[in-house]
């Protein structure tokens, strides 16, 4: 006959350890030690504990928190159309928030507090991360989270989705290289944010495969907006040898320099080829539509949209890390070298 149900810190005390790690047992994380895992596991059995369960009748009571860096972003509502299908069909509310704070990469101190008072089940956070006090004060309300696009390197343990952006950067150099191009440029994202960096070093390294150098000034660095692809494509144009294509790790940046290259009176793709990265919808309606490495954002939703609900019922996952293929998506904005 199983025990009265325990609390979380209860279940900790017996077991030895910490409330975030019975928590960490509770959500699927890997990172505890198989041992300490059965201890706890036993404790949770013979007390009756079981993680809180996403609904699964449509209008039950349940709710997810998906935050994003940044709500106004092009891609922000293909992430949420991703999220909200899946979650309509368990039954479970989306609550829909941004980043505040001084560094906009991570919530601010007064999330926690908010998250708690609504009672939300699992979080989703897009191109975001977590303080690791944040993560611990998560792990003790037994709150799962996943990550869309992380920020930073996750959390030991945190699930995360992305897509193959290494690959996505050496296919954008690559069809650029087919083409004749040698002087090639690249327009990454800030440095620091991990799909940027890969997309760069995807570039890299066909262009080191090529056996092509890479001039001073070819590799700069916005912040995936429009402006900052319009700001670096005209330093790209400022240069003694201004490149005869171009690389943006993100449309937004893509269509700045597009912008740019308007207000000098140079032509896409005649004078200079253009390749982004996302496959927005306005890389379709571009004029000419853009070349682009498509990033399946909502594919991407529905997955860490998934995995957080598998994480709430209490089951396992069978991975942590998950990406999704990045194919390249040709349109006009390239075109051959003579």
């Amino acid at each position: 006959m199983a025990e009265d149900r325990a609390t979380l810190s209860e279940i900790a005390t017996a077991a030895g350890v910490s409330v975030p790690t019975v928590s960490k047992v509770l959500n699927g994380r890997p990172d505890v030690a198989p041992a300490t895992r059965r201890r706890i596991q036993d404790l949770l059995d013979r007390r009756s504990y079981t993680a809180r369960r996403a609904p699964s009748v449509p209008g039950a009571a349940g709710l997810i928190d998906l935050v994003f860096r940044d709500l106004g972003s092009p891609w922000a509502m293909q992430i949420l159309d991703g999220v909200e299908e899946l979650a309509y069909r368990a039954g479970v509310g989306v609550v829909v928030s941004a980043v505040h704070g001084r560094s906009r990469s991570r919530p601010d101190r007064r999330w926690i507090e908010q998250l708690s008072k609504r009672r939300c089940d699992g979080v989703l956070l897009v191109l975001s991360d977590l303080s690791p006090s944040q993560q611990g004060q998560l792990d003790e309300l037994g709150i799962p989270v996943v990550i869309i696009d992380p920020a930073g390197q996750p959390g030991a343990g945190i699930p995360s989705v992305g897509a193959t952006n290494w690959s996505g950067g050496v296919a954008a150099a690559e069809h650029l290289l087919d083409l004749g191009h040698h002087r090639i440029a690249v327009i990454g994202g800030p440095p620091t944010v991990p799909c940027s960096r890969a997309r760069v070093d995807g570039y890299r390294a066909a262009m080191n495969a090529a056996n092509r150098k890479i001039p001073a000034g070819y590799v700069r660095h916005g912040d995936f907006t429009s402006p900052s692809g319009y700001r670096e494509m005209n330093a790209l144009l400022d240069l003694a040898q201004p490149p005869t294509a171009v690389f943006a790790c993100a449309d937004e940046m893509a269509l700045g320099a597009y912008e740019a290259l308007y207000e000098r009176g140079a032509r896409v793709p005649d004078d200079i080829s253009i390749v982004g990265f996302d496959d927005l919808d306005s890389a379709r309606w571009a004029a000419p539509p853009l070349t682009t490495v498509r990033q399946p954002l909502a594919e991407m939703a529905g997955m860490a949209t998934r995995m957080l609900l598998s994480l709430v019922a209490g089951e396992g996952l069978d991975s942590h890390r998950i990406e999704l293929a990045t194919p390249l998506i040709v349109r006009h904005s390239t075109r051959r070298l003579a």
